[in-house]
């Protein structure tokens, strides 16, 4: 039973309270909400395949996109009832791929303010503004600055649609208590100038922040944090890449935080990826690694691939061997001044590229890369489409028995590959996993499932991990921690044409496996030391939210 404040159009109006035409007689008559409500008391399942029938009914996918985000502003507890029992139809909705072009379309499709925006000029006023009581009681914040929505760039303003959609993964995925939640968006301007020309745009009208005054900003943000929810997961989302590496060192060490473009892409792609060696009876440590791409998302992957083989037995010096990344100059090499700190481990001599037949030697390209390697494993977080051809698979297929290929730029426009044509080029012999969603694709007789490397496998459980646990901080050990229960659920375990994740649809199971994985790895850690382990998994189900509606009673 829930003590309720509010009453008559007060409590329609607040989507965590919200019923609808679910209030009882007996609430309708306590709280003032006869007439306001047509006469038909339905149930909760009525009310979930009312919306089914009404999204399935919708033109396109953001008339859906925009149902969804309505029905959330009106009623959280039937939106995640929808959300959760319909969770492999409506993933590709209320994430990627739609999630991206609702944030090119936030201005013009903004109804109702959810979450925080917080700009430059009012930078003073962070903490009144993060005091509100409202916020007493949140618990995971995802905050963007929106300048690297997916591959679609600096979408200013609009990129609040990725926190928001983040957290309704939380939710939905990971059973976070949506009430205690916050969506945050750091307007500090955008250099898309469509954007600040454009009549109809909400956010700050300015050229993006940069330098000492961004940082500045970012300082006043995250100290405010800090003070006002001392225990609170901080979730860094599509921030630039140089941006998102940097700020991740500067503050993973003062409060409990992590950037899931880097760590938790890392542990998803680290997951599926030994889930397919394990299938093709192979280690890791055994395998060649090509990663076009070697920003944040690409550098976080290999820097947890490490981790892993060192794991395995490796040196950390061997394990960086077995990785060549390429940047937009081709590969990677020692001396370069373009080098950021992060991909300094992975460059290679000079020396050890001196035997290779290139046409330049300052550039050296993925289709030359792929000769001389011979890889076992492709991986792209580039966002240029296409750049896995059909030269640079076919080549790599000549020489693996079963070639690993994840194309994982997102939206789908931005893909390396597709996958159908992925496998035409190697005979149907393909591992892929993709970042967006795409079709299965006929093989031999058969259709073949193509897994979607998505990091909705992993950051609600980690979520969910770190909230029950408590835990201070958010280590990369965690991450792997979490990559390596991902994996040990991997259908292919058991069947070598199994997919390499467990389908969408289990989502809410991984990511309780995923949590006590977290909150294990936490306590052994030390950053955890008042949970107790022995009732690990009792205590994370135990956190987990569910979609239904409580029994309300009058407060006072």
């Amino acid at each position: 039973m829930r003590m309720v404040d509010r009453s008559g159009y007060e409590l329609l109006t607040n989507p965590i309270l919200n019923k609808g035409t679910a209030f009882t007689e007996h609430e309708r008559d306590v709280f003032e909400l006869h007439g306001l409500l047509p006469p038909h008391v339905a149930s909760l399942d009525q009310q979930v395949q009312r919306r089914i029938t009404a999204f399935r009914e919708l033109p396109d996918d953001l008339a859906r996109y925009v149902f969804l985000r309505g029905l959330q502003d009106i009623n959280e507890t039937l939106h995640y009832a929808l959300l959760t029992r319909h969770l492999e139809e409506m993933l590709p909705i209320v994430y990627t791929p739609t999630v991206g072009l609702g944030c090119q379309k936030f201005s013009q499709v903004f109804r109702r303010p959810r979450g925080l925006f917080l700009s430059p000029p009012y930078k003073d006023q962070i903490g009144k503004i993060l005091g509100q009581r409202r916020f007493d009681n949140v618990q995971v914040i995802v905050v963007t600055d929106g300048e690297r929505i997916l591959g679609l760039g600096d979408q200013g303003a609009g990129g609040m649609g990725i926190p928001i959609g983040k957290l309704s993964l939380y939710t939905a995925a990971g059973g976070i208590d949506p009430s205690r939640t916050l969506p945050i968006m750091l307007d500090v301007g955008t250099d898309n100038q469509a954007r600040r020309e454009d009549p109809l745009y909400i956010g700050w009208r300015h050229e993006r922040l940069r330098g000492p005054d961004y940082d500045d900003f970012i300082e006043a943000f995250v100290d405010a944090v800090a003070k006002r929810w001392p225990h609170v997961l901080l979730q860094f989302e599509d921030f630039a890449g140089p941006n998102a590496a940097r700020l991740l060192e500067r503050y993973r060490d003062r409060l409990c935080t992590f950037n899931d473009d880097i760590q938790g892409t890392a542990a998803v792609v680290c997951g599926a990826l030994l889930s397919a060696v394990r299938a093709a009876g192979q280690t890791l440590k055994e395998q060649r690694i090509v990663m076009a791409g070697s920003g944040g998302a690409g550098s976080g992957i290999a820097s947890l691939l490490v981790k892993a083989m060192v794991q395995d037995g490796l040196s950390e010096e061997e394990a960086c061997r077995r990785f060549y990344l390429l940047g937009s100059r081709g590969l990677l090499l020692e001396g370069s001044n373009r080098l950021q700190p992060y991909q300094v481990p992975f460059a290679h001599t000079r020396e050890h590229v001196m035997g290779w037949t290139v046409e330049s030697r300052e550039a050296i390209s993925l289709e030359e890369v792929v000769r001389h390697v011979k890889p076992t494993m492709l991986i792209g977080t580039s966002g240029q489409t296409g750049l896995f051809s059909e030269t640079v698979v076919r080549e790599m297929a000549k020489h693996v028995a079963r070639p690993v290929v994840f194309p994982l730029s997102n939206p789908t426009s931005q893909s390396e590959a597709v996958p159908a044509d992925v496998m035409a080029w190697t005979e149907g012999r393909a591992v892929i996993g993709t970042g967006s969603p795409f079709a299965p694709v006929p093989v031999n007789g058969r259709a073949v499932h193509i897994d979607q490397v998505n990091n909705s496998y992993i950051f609600p459980g980690m979520g969910l991990g770190i909230v029950t646990a408590r835990a201070r901080r958010v280590t990369d050990t965690m991450f792997l921690a979490a990559a390596r229960a991902l994996a040990d659920m991997s259908p292919a375990r058991s069947d070598p044409n199994g997919t390499l994740l467990p389908p969408v649809s289990a989502l809410r199971e991984v990511s309780a496996k995923v949590g006590v994985a977290v909150a294990l790895q936490a306590y052994a850690e030390g950053l955890a030391p008042g949970f107790d382990p022995s009732r690990a998994e009792e205590a994370v189900r135990e956190q987990m939210w569910e979609p239904r509606y409580e029994s309300y009673r009058r407060a006072g």
